[in-house]
């Protein structure tokens, strides 16, 4: 079967790979669809160890079964048997393994194989690029689960930094739980006015969102520069959620979190059970109309690794299709 193959620093290949193989307890998904990920522009960047070269790479899939129940797919593996996911927190099991990190090659091909578990049956109303969001929006999903008990204000108004998809994923979760008042920080202009028919909050510059303002900051992007925002928008009492998984220090003012008690909390994907939450959410029309993605075929994955860096991609998430 055909594959986008990462081969090194900002090299992706078409190749010729091996079928898919389902192991035991799996199932073999045909892939209709997969979202580039900004965990997938740091490999292809060579930013991430977790992913060495040769590999391929994407996990936000979305496909057919053998039987052609159209699918979207949960691309965390967990242990059934870990401590953690007998909690019911299956996505901190030492043990999990994720599509696109070895041992489990990556959606930027003709199939991916999958434990049977993994795959979410998708209605017929609901398109392979609204199926393929899922994953992304997954994570906000969670985030929000996450924040919402520790949000005291009557009111809240609420920050989403990063207006991609995990930035509007978490725009839209905020908004389905009733957090009605927010911004979403983006620093791309043309993203920026994307938003302005995607996001129920305000598309803002960085440099114009305020101190101090906001009860709620999810940081999508996690960066030293957004960590720094995140720290000084957020109010005393309030939650800082950190998504992003931009840098990994810097930018915490660890002296205001402690005077202000201000509780700032790291959240790592998603459960089994949020992301068929989310599922449910986006199937019944809780999360918009998910109408916020540009297709492209597989063989010009590479052409759109390079428009995404460039910074001329209006739309949140670029799905690639086989």
């Amino acid at each position: 079967m055909k594959a986008l193959v990462y081969t090194g620093p900002e090299a992706l290949e078409v190749r010729d790979v091996p079928a898919s193989v389902a192991a035991m307890g799996e199932v073999v998904v045909d892939v209709d669809g997969c979202g580039i990920c900004g965990s997938d522009m740091h490999a292809f960047l060579g930013h991430d160890e977790r992913r060495p070269a040769p590999l391929t790479l994407g996990h936000e899939v979305a496909g057919r079964l053998p039987s052609g129940q159209r699918v979207t797919v949960n691309p965390r593996v967990s242990s059934p048997t870990s401590p953690a996911t007998l909690a019911g927190r299956d996505h901190l099991c030492p043990e999990r393994q994720i599509l696109s990190m070895p041992p489990r090659e990556g959606g930027f091909a003709g199939q991916v194989s999958i434990p049977a578990d993994n795959v979410v049956a998708v209605p017929d109303h609901i398109s392979t690029e609204q199926a393929a969001l899922a994953e992304p929006i997954a994570c906000g999903w969670h985030a929000v689960r996450v924040a919402q008990p520790l949000v005291w204000a009557q009111k809240p108004r609420a920050l989403v930094i990063g207006g991609g998809a995990i930035g509007l994923g978490a725009v839209l979760s905020l908004a389905a739980a009733g957090f009605e008042d927010g911004v979403v920080s983006e620093p791309n202009p043309l993203r920026r006015k994307a938003l302005e028919r995607y996001s129920p909050y305000i598309p803002t510059a960085p440099e114009d969102v305020p101190d101090n303002a906001f009860d709620i900051v999810i940081d999508g992007v996690g960066y030293e520069a957004t960590r720094a925002k995140a720290c000084s928008a957020v109010t005393p009492g309030g939650v800082i959620i950190h998504i992003g998984l931009g840098s990994a220090t810097g930018g915490i003012d660890a002296r205001r979190l402690t005077l202000q008690e201000i509780a700032f909390i790291g959240v790592y994907t998603y459960t089994a059970q949020d992301f068929r939450d989310c599922c449910a959410a986006m199937f019944s029309g809780k999360l918009g109309p998910l109408d916020w993605t540009e297709t492209r075929p597989l063989d010009e994955g590479a052409r759109a690794f390079a428009d995404i860096r460039a910074g001329t991609v209006a739309a949140p998430k670029i799905i690639l299709t086989p």
